[in-house]
């Protein structure tokens, strides 16, 4: 990877349009304006993650159960998945640089109405608005991302932005749990609304489009592959079971950002700030497969290895194992070796999603990506409507906490397991692509 450093001050283009040509861009840029958006989106997650570190503490002040916390998580994702609908319109109505803005800055206020008025009735209400908020920042983060990375280049700075949520529970989540243990559940929230604002503020100092976005003129010629009938995408058995198995591990994704602390705080015995810190453990397995995975995903396809092969009998397999690992829970006395189970189980199930992602995305016409992905996240988001609440459900009825967290993660896992079997069995990329484009008849596939 070539860096043109004099490229980053580039003069507006022959184009007439502000930034580089496509092919001059400085990578330097490239990549710094890119771990500028990974930045937010850890942001992003930290603001989801910070309901399980101040869990307990809330609950403890406001009087609340288990069921009503994982009521709150669950709320959160009903609007998050109406949120992500409105990203396209979005786009629409602002530019990147803007649209950004205004989202970070309803993250940080969403913040703050719990700071000034504790109560049950609050706390969904705020939850209730950041999610809406959230729900459109993946597609135009990948969107700002993808402006400076051409088509051939994007499968790291997909990883990285999918590695968010890890990086979020590594570097933040420790020190949010810190905050709280000195500060307050209170002090935890205002940090992450500054976060927000201070992001702003070097964002509008530094961001440029990238020469190829979407709606630049500058960008390289796309497909003029003609579109198809949505039917057709979304009914291929690739999109059906690679939508079954991403809703079953975001299941398990949502269920450890609302309660994994208070499952080793709570569930195991360890004390406040170490359940906090010990949030990053599964994240720092997940972050490095993710990461790896991508990278030699790339890599290997380029060099003529199955789609199929590397998108989806990999990550699945890798569900498999993890899902028999967290089946096997229950039985498990040993605290540190539940915590052992649950971040390697949970992380290898994490590098699913990048590589089905890019799955999907190979099934379609290049115009629809954008449509299809969209409704792929929005059905994986349904497991996010379900697991925390349930999960919660559970633990109130389970004869101790540390019951029902395991009863919890055990059937997490096992659906994960089954669903991650249906893909290997029913998904095929390259055979849907045929099909789709209909280079081969329905019966012969």
């Amino acid at each position: 990877m070539t860096t043109r450093d004099s490229a980053s001050t580039a003069a507006p283009s022959a184009t007439g349009l502000d930034g580089p040509d496509p092919g001059s861009e400085s990578r330097r840029r490239a990549w710094s304006l890119t771990a500028l958006l990974v930045s937010l989106y850890v942001v992003n997650y930290a603001d989801k993650a910070v309901l399980g570190i101040i869990a307990q503490p809330l609950a403890e002040e406001l009087g609340l159960r288990s069921s009503q916390i994982g009521l709150v998580g669950s709320l959160f994702f009903l609007t998050f998945t109406i949120g992500g609908f409105f990203a396209g319109a979005l786009n629409r109505w602002l530019s990147l640089r803007w649209a950004l803005v205004a989202l970070a800055l309803c993250w940080a206020a969403a913040m703050l109405p719990l700071v000034a008025v504790a109560t049950f009735a609050v706390l969904i209400v705020s939850r209730l608005f950041l999610g809406l908020a959230e729900g459109p920042s993946s597609a135009l983060l990948h969107t700002a991302a993808y402006s400076w990375h051409a088509p051939a280049r994007r499968g790291l700075p997909s990883a990285l932005l999918a590695g968010a949520a890890s990086i979020a529970k590594i570097a933040i989540a420790p020190v949010l749990a810190i905050i709280t243990v000195s500060l307050g559940w209170r002090a935890a929230l205002v940090s992450l609304a500054v976060a927000g604002v201070l992001w702003c503020v070097i964002w509008l100092a530094s961001w440029q489009d990238g020469p190829y976005i979407a709606s630049s003129k500058k960008a390289a010629p796309v497909d003029e592959e003609p579109s198809v009938p949505w039917r057709r995408i979304l009914t291929t058995r690739t999109f059906i079971s690679g939508a079954l198995l991403v809703m079953s591990v975001y299941a398990l994704v949502t269920v450890v950002l609302t309660w994994l602390p208070s499952y080793f705080e709570v569930g195991l015995g360890y004390s406040r700030l170490q359940a906090g810190s010990m949030f990053a453990l599964p994240s720092i397995v997940g972050l490095i497969l993710v990461l790896t995975t991508s990278v030699i995903s790339d890599r290997m396809i380029s060099r003529g290895a199955t789609m199929r092969k590397l998108r989806v009998i990999f990550p699945a397999s890798g569900v498999v194992i993890g899902g028999l690992l967290l089946v096997a829970l229950p039985s498990i006395g040993t605290p540190a070796l539940a915590v052992a189970v649950v971040s390697i189980g949970y992380g290898i199930t994490a590098i699913v999603f990048p590589l089905l992602n890019a799955a999907i995305s190979e099934i379609c016409p290049p115009k629809q990506t954008a449509g299809t992905l969209g409704v792929f996240l929005a059905i994986m988001a349904i497991g996010g409507l379900i697991a925390p609440y349930a999960t919660g459900v559970i633990v109130d009825h389970a004869s101790t906490p540390a019951a029902g967290y395991a009863t919890a993660f055990q059937i997490l896992g096992l659906i994960a397991a089954v669903c991650a079997v249906l893909a290997l069995i029913f998904a095929n990329p390259e055979r849907d692509k045929a099909l789709v484009r209909g280079l081969v008849p329905a019966q012969q596939s």
